[in-house]
């Protein structure tokens, strides 16, 4: 057990919010089974070493997840695992330590229903801050400038997502969309794949505005296919 620990938790943790980056890894670690139910902790000195970080960061890291339900501090004895489901965790939390292809496939999934509901429910508004984003998601494609389509295009799905009328569809594609960001800035080395897909995104907004539910949601699973 201690061997296919170390094996796994190998990579020194980043200088930012070292509790919670250790919680997470110490919860993916408990949840893909790792460390099973009933199984000891390693003790401080060994997570230290292991995560990189100081005292303080581990013990906080333990507290947050025993907070969760995780784990359990026995004073004297050690922390053991005490479930590999959490209690209740935030939905930010939760969507902070997940796999980010996961987290894109779901992104996608709202994407097509939201795609629906705003062709039934966009007011005028949402239509001229659609129209927004898609100008200034084209000018910042063809002039290369990558950071910019991204936040552009992001901001005109969430239009769309606050266009659907649903508060809980646009929570949630708003919570996806603030992790994706960071994700497409690093697998798009340029800002072709924007160029090539603007005009479907024109006609998605088109549909939207049409009130064409069924073509809103077709030309939202073209532009997935289309990434």
């Amino acid at each position: 057990m201690m061997n296919l620990f170390f094996n796994t938790v190998h990579t020194m943790i980043k200088k930012r919010s070292l509790a919670d980056e250790v919680a997470v890894r110490l919860q993916q670690q408990i949840t893909s089974g790792v460390f099973k139910v009933g199984d000891k902790l390693p003790i401080e000195l060994q997570l230290m070493k292991s995560f990189g970080v100081g005292r303080s960061s581990v013990r906080e890291a333990i507290k947050i997840l025993a907070n969760r339900g995780l784990l359990s501090v026995q004073q004297g004895v050690g922390t053991f695992v005490e479930s590999q489901v959490a209690l209740s965790e935030p939905l930010g939390q939760r969507l902070k330590r997940a796999d980010i292809k996961d987290l894109d496939e779901v992104r996608k999934l709202l994407e097509l229903k939201i795609a629906e509901k705003a062709a039934e429910n966009y007011t005028a508004k949402h239509i001229e801050k659609m129209k927004a984003y898609l100008a200034a998601r084209n000018r910042a494609a063809q002039s290369g400038d990558l950071a910019g389509a991204i936040k552009a295009d992001i901001h005109f799905h969430i239009t769309i997502a606050e266009a659907s009328g649903n508060e809980i569809l646009l929570d949630l594609y708003k919570a996806a969309a603030t992790h994706v960001e960071a994700w497409f800035l690093q697998i798009y080395n340029d800002t072709l794949p924007f160029i090539q897909s603007q005009q479907l995104h024109e006609q998605l907004l088109k549909y939207i505005k049409k009130q064409d539910a069924k073509a809103a949601w077709n030309t939202a699973t073209a532009i997935i296919d289309h990434v």
